[in-house]
């Protein structure tokens, strides 16, 4: 649990039990708020460069510098793998970043979400509305509650289901077990792809084999992307992903000028490299 200590002249200090032994700092130059809400700390500062940074229990979860290399690899990969997607559930991720770039979709005709802390959203809304803007959207129906909960009373329903969840510790845990998995699953239509927040290939090893050995079991294809965060630890985090059906490494829609011209990461070349790991991580994948 993070509190005042993680603050220290004029800097915040980030440093969690998953990446022992380093930890990141950034420069602040305000607190802009600060709440406990039932689940976690909600923090959200001023930077010196890199624009306002979102912080739950001290761990960074964004900043405006880069978020969008996250959310739209994250959004965009499971989508465009998808050829007609219609029906989309998005778990966590209560800044609305994925959100708004699903909404980016003509096809997607509902968009669930689930997130079990409303301050989050609150907040969000408050403090970082280029992200929070994909709340906005008249397809979108927001749920507020646990998302292992939600999906077990689904069946059938999604064509693509994205889960932004944060590191697995607190109330986030859950979300990288076999039986949330499962539930992901049986929730999904006879065609459909999962997407999972993968953590790092450097410094996550033992949690990212693990997620790629339940999406192994279950899912007809299985696959792990690379996307690089300058201010996420290691300066990479991982997609995990399941399939029923379509290929993930390719793009089975062509994206439109008119999206693409809004994006400053995701292209269709980037979705089929990254998927092209380091060698020490194809050995890591082989093995399981």
């Amino acid at each position: 649990m993070a509190d005042a200590n993680h603050i220290k002249d004029g800097w915040f200090f980030e440093s969690c039990s998953l990446w022992s032994g380093m930890g990141f700092a950034l420069e602040i130059e305000k607190v802009l708020h600060r709440e406990k809400s039932r689940f976690q700390q909600v923090e959200v500062f001023q930077t010196k460069n890199y624009g306002k940074m979102l912080a739950l229990d001290g761990i960074i979860q964004l900043t405006e510098f880069d978020e969008f290399a996250y959310q739209e690899m994250l959004a965009h990969v499971p989508l465009f793998a998808h050829p007609f997607p219609e029906s989309v559930l998005v778990i966590g991720g209560g800044d609305g970043g994925i959100l708004r770039e699903v909404c980016r979709h003509d096809c997607v005709k509902t968009i669930d979400f689930c997130e079990i802390d409303e301050a989050v959203i609150r907040v969000s809304k408050q403090f970082l509305p280029t992200l929070a803007c994909g709340f906005d959207d008249p397809r979108v129906n927001v749920f507020i509650g646990d998302g292992y909960a939600y999906v077990l009373e689904k069946k059938n329903q999604y064509d693509v289901i994205i889960v932004d969840s944060s590191d697995p510790v607190g109330p986030g845990e859950v979300l990288f077990k076999k039986p949330f998995y499962e539930g992901l699953k049986a929730a999904l239509k006879p065609d459909g792809i999962v997407a999972t927040q993968g953590e790092s290939i450097f410094l996550h090893q033992e949690c990212v084999t693990n997620l790629a050995r339940i999406t192994k079991q279950l899912f007809v294809q299985q696959a792990y992307a690379c996307i690089m965060v300058p201010t996420y630890p290691g300066g990479n985090i991982g997609i995990c992903l399941g399939s029923l059906g379509p290929e993930l490494k390719q793009p089975a829609r062509k994206i439109s000028d008119r999206v693409q011209k809004k994006l400053q990461y995701y292209t269709p070349q980037i979705h089929a490299a990254s998927f092209v790991l380091p060698d020490f991580a194809r050995r890591m994948f082989d093995n399981i």
